[in-house]
């Protein structure tokens, strides 16, 4: 990295900055005082919950109203509110999906050039030059519906890297992307700042991969304050121990030790045979899929954004009919005999027998309260309300949600949604488990309960699929796997 900065980034001052969201008891940042100058590339780190979503969210004058909480101190951006300054800043939020805003690829990346009145024949080629730089290869008419979560996040960056913003705020810019992707966002966000000069903050828990291309490493601690702040490579080293104890991912740190005692019987819950997936009336992203899905076995579906994982994982979890061949449950776990298609089942057979945790946690929430939200599964299938308080107050205990039990579960942080919608369905006891992208948005700690947890549930006889991009998962978990390659129709997988 070159010490020197071009003209064009943006200076970032925090003067006792503290902020409450609406609704919550406590604060999620609070008496937060730093400053970063213009031109400088910043990795800010922390626990899951201590407040980095939203002190980038403050930083991007997206926490203006007093509706939305209370703030102390104060927050700048060249000397001014962040509200004041939007023009300047470009952000990639935790959810990727929030931010599609047109129905068209190329209309999307130029909406915000558009809302700033960029030159019109400055727009479709700062277009073409921005999805080029990340990757995303696609036509300008692409529907972007049809998008993945990955392509999606891609997408994203390249309206906030279209827009030559002075600060660049990216809140797990390659959370849900294969590991080619994670390179090339990578790359194209260090490009951008080279070209413009921009400031740069980031918040990623895997830390390895941005550490070569940063200045400088903020710790945050649970409370919002700052615990460690310094060079990359001074700061990880010398807060080592402090890091992976907050739950940091350190470079080459412990891997965890994962003990199986799987059931000795592992009947096929759920067979696909020359199954075919999609959306109708398009042609399957897939076919002459077959693999079993089987009793107390984790399968981990894998390959790159765009090759048709989470549609498989829709069509496992009985939410998408299949283009073509078949998909059926073992006659034993299925509703009857005449009934073991899991698409034409019904909500409470499914809830029983399949459960889906989306890659959008706030897709599935229903409830007022993260306690409301864990036992609603429980209450309507009528269990013993005795039992299913117990069995939530362990679960939120366990994945460190227990503080959060009152609050909405919308104001969770991202890795709080995450967890809480894992709990969700496991509260249910149903056979199989259908998780896309499980570890998103963890901190090391979270992880390592998830994985136990996980492994745990599938000792216990349950058939565990998990779409997911995380190699450690992969390694440590996985007893199967399906590798889809890049949406080649009418092309078979090859279930591992």
């Amino acid at each position: 990295m070159s010490a020197q900065r071009r003209p064009g980034g943006a200076d970032v001052t925090a003067e006792g900055w503290g902020w409450q969201h609406a609704g919550q008891h406590s604060w999620a940042v609070h008496d937060l005082s730093l400053s970063i100058e213009s031109g400088q590339r910043v990795l800010l780190l922390g626990p899951s919950g201590s407040g980095k979503s939203t002190f980038l969210h403050g930083l991007a004058g997206l926490l203006d109203s007093a509706e939305d909480g209370r703030q102390t101190g104060r927050l700048l951006v060249d000397g001014v509110r962040p509200a004041d300054q939007r023009s300047r800043i470009g952000m990639v939020l935790q959810d990727p999906d929030s931010q599609v805003i047109l129905s068209r690829v190329g209309d999307d990346v130029a909406f915000g050039m558009e809302n700033f009145r960029v030159p019109r024949a400055a727009i479709w080629p700062r277009v073409h030059d921005a999805l080029r730089a990340v990757g995303l290869t696609l036509p300008l008419t692409q529907d972007t519906a049809h998008l993945s979560g990955g392509q999606k996040q891609r997408l994203a960056l390249a309206g906030v890297l279209a827009m030559h913003p002075g600060l660049i705020l990216l809140d797990e810019p390659t959370a849900n992307l294969d590991p080619d992707g994670v390179a090339e966002v990578r790359d194209a966000v260090t490009a951008a700042a080279d070209l413009t000069g921009a400031t740069v903050v980031v918040v990623e828990h895997r830390t390895k991969v941005w550490l070569p291309v940063i200045d400088r490493v903020i710790v945050l601690g649970e409370n919002g304050g700052i615990v460690a702040d310094g060079s990359p490579e001074q700061t990880v080293r010398r807060e080592s121990a402090r890091l992976l104890e907050a739950g940091i991912w350190v470079p080459d740190g412990p891997v965890p030790v994962i003990t199986r005692t799987p059931p000795a019987c592992a009947e096929p819950l759920l067979t696909a045979g020359d199954l075919a997936v999609g959306y109708r009336p398009g042609p399957a992203l897939h076919d002459g899929l077959g693999f079993d899905l089987r009793r107390g076995r984790i399968t981990a579906v894998t390959g790159p954004n765009g090759s048709g994982k989470s549609t498989l994982a829709l069509t496992v979890g009985g939410l998408l009919p299949p283009l073509g061949g078949t998909f059926e449950a073992a006659a034993a776990f299925a509703p009857s005999a005449k009934n073991r298609q899991p698409v034409r089942w019904r909500s409470k057979e499914l809830l029983t027998r399949i459960t889906s945790v989306f890659q959008d946690p706030e897709h599935q929430f229903l409830a007022g309260t993260v306690r409301d939200e864990i036992t609603l599964g429980p209450r309507a299938l009528k269990r013993d309300p005795v039992e299913t308080a117990a069995l939530g107050d362990a679960l939120l205990e366990r994945l460190r949600l227990a503080h959060l039990a009152d609050q909405s579960p919308y104001t969770l942080s991202g890795g709080e949604k995450r967890r809480l919608s894992v709990a969700t369905v496991l509260m249910t006891r149903p056979g199989v488990i259908v998780l896309d992208e499980p570890t998103f948005g963890q901190d090391r700690r979270t992880w390592a309960e998830l994985i136990h947890l996980l492994a745990e549930i599938a000792d216990d006889g349950t058939a565990v699929v998990a779409v997911t991009h995380d190699a450690e998962f992969v390694e440590l978990l996985a007893d199967d796997r399906i590798e889809l390659p890049l949406a080649a129709v009418g092309s078979p997988s090859t279930a591992l």
